[in-house]
Parts: C-alpha cells; structure tokens; sequence
C-alpha cells in the first residue's frame, strides 16, 4: 500500500542539475569579496552536498568570513537558480512512479526557502510532503537529523513503514545509515561508485532505477 511505503529524495545531482548555479554562484562571491580562489571549477563540484560552509572552508575561505561569503551566495543563487537549473533526466517519470506506490518527501543541504519555488518552477513541487532543508535542522547531512526530522514530520511509524532514502553522494547514504533507514545510491550526480558502494549495496544508475528497484522489493506484485 502506498501510505506504508516512504521514499525520501536527496536533491542536487539526485533529481536536478544545477552545477552551473552552484558554480556561478561561488565565483560570484569569490569576486565580490575579493577572495583569490585558485582552484578549478571541479573543486566546486567535489564538494557539492556538503553545507555551503563547510564548503567555503575546504575551498580555503577564514573561518570568520565564511557566513559573509554564504549569505552572498543565497542573493546569487536566488536570481540565477531557476535560469540555470534543469531537471535530470527521466525525473518527472520517476517522481509518477515514485507517487504511485509511496509518498514522497525531499531531504536536502540546500536551503529550504529558496528550494521550494525552483522546484515550483521546474513543476515537481506537488509531488512531495515535505522538504527538510538546511535550515531547518541543527545538523545537516551526514548527520541523521534531516532524515529523522522528515520522518516526524510524515508520522513516521517503524511497525509499519518501509523507509527508503535516494541519494547521489556518501553524505546521503550515512545519513540513511545512521537513521536506520534503506538507501540506493544513483551515478546521475556528483559522486562515484566506489566511494557509494562503501555505505549501499544498492547502486544504479539515477533515481528512475533507484524508484523501479524499490518498487520491485517493496510491491513485487505491482
């Protein structure tokens, strides 16, 4: 039955692309705070679903001027995320699928506010309870706290739920360990197999195979 199965989804790389926002977004801010970056666009995107401090940080911005370099971020990616922002492919397919058998939920580093009308736009947002962001926990991913946080939030009951977590880096796939909940890995986004399948035996190719193969474990009979 639907109401007994939960599939949470993981955002960045899981279900959309938007590298190129990311990516605009750090260089804008390292010009407007005169930050000297050295690094290559790739250092970026190794670093992508990790917290946007942590990843100032390992790009070597001072403990103390990280909050200013974030908050120049979000105004950045507020105006450009939506132009610069695509779906991955299959996605609507996979979140029609996904509602049929499961109700659906998003748990996300990204924050909460800004993510809510991309995903208007891109024209998935119907398809999800609830969207836990960055800001709405103490501790993001790979910490337990986002995925326990939705659970609440959807009532979660261990008797009679079967939780499954979707996610494209090994910060989602500990967060499910650690929540005590199933997860798959998907290749569509920014991480490799090997470092996933360290914390999965499940690894596919993107989320429409994540959503077919809980489907086939969970309802084999649909």
């Amino acid at each position: 039955m639907k109401e007994n199965n939960i599939l949470l989804f993981d955002l960045d790389g899981t279900l959309i692309d938007s590298t190129e926002a990311i990516i605009t977004s750090f260089k804008h801010t390292f010009k407007q705070l005169d930050f000297d970056f050295k690094g290559k666009d790739e250092d970026i995107k190794d670093l992508i679903g990790y917290p946007l401090d942590i990843m100032y940080k390992d790009l070597g911005v001072d403990e103390e001027q990280v909050w200013d370099f974030v908050d120049a971020y979000k105004e950045k990616y507020k105006d450009i995320s939506k132009e610069k922002t695509l779906l991955l492919d299959n996605v609507k397919e996979t979140l029609k699928i996904a509602s049929s058998f499961a109700r659906l939920s998003i748990v996300t580093t990204k924050t909460a506010k800004y993510t809510k009308p991309l995903l208007e736009h891109l024209d998935i947002l119907d398809y999800f309870e609830f969207i836990t962001g960055r800001e709405d926990v103490e501790n993001p991913k790979p910490h337990p706290e986002p995925i326990l946080k939705t659970l609440d939030l959807m009532n979660y009951d261990e008797t009679k739920h079967k939780v499954w977590m979707i996610g494209d880096t090994k910060l989602d796939l500990i967060c499910a360990n650690s929540a005590g909940v199933n997860c798959v890995g998907v290749l569509c986004g920014y991480a490799n197999e090997d470092s996933l399948k360290e914390y999965s035996g499940f690894i596919v190719q993107d989320s429409l195979d994540a959503v077919n193969l809980i489907k086939d474990i969970t309802n084999p009979s649909l």
